[in-house]
């Protein structure tokens, strides 16, 4: 199924340039989106049942450096593609969905099939005692927003940067991750999750209230790298899961909680948008506020957390659940 959500993504970008319509974008784009995110909740489902949980950190950190590495790579290829060799668009999509369906072939062809440990339920599980890493999910999802929409805004709008300062950020960032983000895999492991997201809050509020206060646009980067920085330590609210769940529940979790994530896409940018337009400010106070928010669910997760053990407040059983 990963290989076939790869391929689904790569043939929606293969046929964006094809379709330069807005139906036709709109098409493509729904493509793309239902490739792109099957492959995520897989990925991040594989990811924990296959990792050793005391690794787990520090190999999440490698994935995200990897991932930085490849858009870097595919950057310079744009670029190289688009301002050197002067290649219509239409042939830069062909390329890119293509190198998309090709990896995911060969990887089908090539690679064994990995075994599966536990079998995984097949239904819907939302349970009780999983409740703790749904609200920092659902908060994660509310703060991607921020930093994805109205970050990028402060620098366009305030300090009117241009496409290519926003670019330079991007490629900065993406080099930055592949460097650190192995790093605060390590850290997260060392320190465990609870003192991860509680260092990762407590840099957000700063950051956020930086946001609403900055008037240097030096400082203004500044912010806006250490922002990205802090999605790294997002590592622990998977390991957090890791170390709690029961082994069968994380394919089933892992969408339920992607689901969660982007309820927040949905709403955060529709209701800050016209937040925005009355004090650009008071987005990113609010904003610091759903931080302290989050500072208050990681001063749940327990030093040790495990099965029976996933809160100090608000416990309940292993095994109380409700199926949809």
């Amino acid at each position: 199924m990963v290989y076939v959500s790869l391929i689904i993504l790569g043939l929606g970008t293969l046929l964006t340039g094809i379709f330069p319509s807005a139906i036709g974008f709109y098409t493509t784009t729904v493509i793309m989106s239902i490739g792109f995110h099957y492959l995520e909740t897989l990925q991040n489902s594989l990811s924990l049942q296959w990792l050793d949980k005391q690794k787990a950190p520090a190999f999440l950190g490698k994935m995200i450096a990897a991932k930085s590495a490849a858009s870097i790579l595919a950057f310079i290829l744009v670029w190289f593609l688009f301002e050197w060799l002067h290649i219509d668009y239409i042939w830069l999509y062909a390329l890119g969905g293509s190198i998309s369906i090709f990896i995911a072939l060969y990887s089908w062809l090539h690679f064994p099939l990995f075994p599966q440990k536990v079998y995984q339920s097949k239904k819907l599980v939302l349970r009780k005692r999983y409740w703790l890493y749904y609200a920092l999910q659902f908060m994660a999802g509310a703060r991607r927003q921020i930093f994805v929409v109205f970050a990028g805004f402060l620098m366009v709008e305030k300090f009117g940067f241009s496409v290519g300062q926003i670019s330079l950020l991007f490629l900065i960032n993406a080099t930055l991750n592949i460097f650190l983000a192995p790093r605060i895999g390590k850290l997260i492991g060392r320190i465990g999750e609870r003192h991860a997201l509680i260092l990762e809050y407590l840099g957000l509020i700063a950051v956020f209230i930086g946001y609403a206060l900055v008037e240097n646009a030096n400082i203004a980067v500044l912010l806006y790298i250490i922002d990205h920085l802090f999605f790294s330590m997002a590592i622990a609210q998977k390991t957090y899961f890791q170390k709690t769940a029961n082994p069968a529940d994380i394919a089933s979790t892992a969408g339920v909680s992607f689901t969660i994530n982007h309820i927040a896409a949905v709403v955060i940018p529709v209701l800050f948008g016209i937040l925005w337009l009355q004090s650009p400010a008071l987005v990113f106070y609010v904003g610091a506020v759903m931080a302290v928010v989050s500072l208050l669910l990681a001063f749940n997760i327990p030093a040790s957390p495990r099965p029976g053990n996933e809160t100090l407040i608000g416990k309940y059983g292993k095994n109380s659940a409700f199926e949809a």
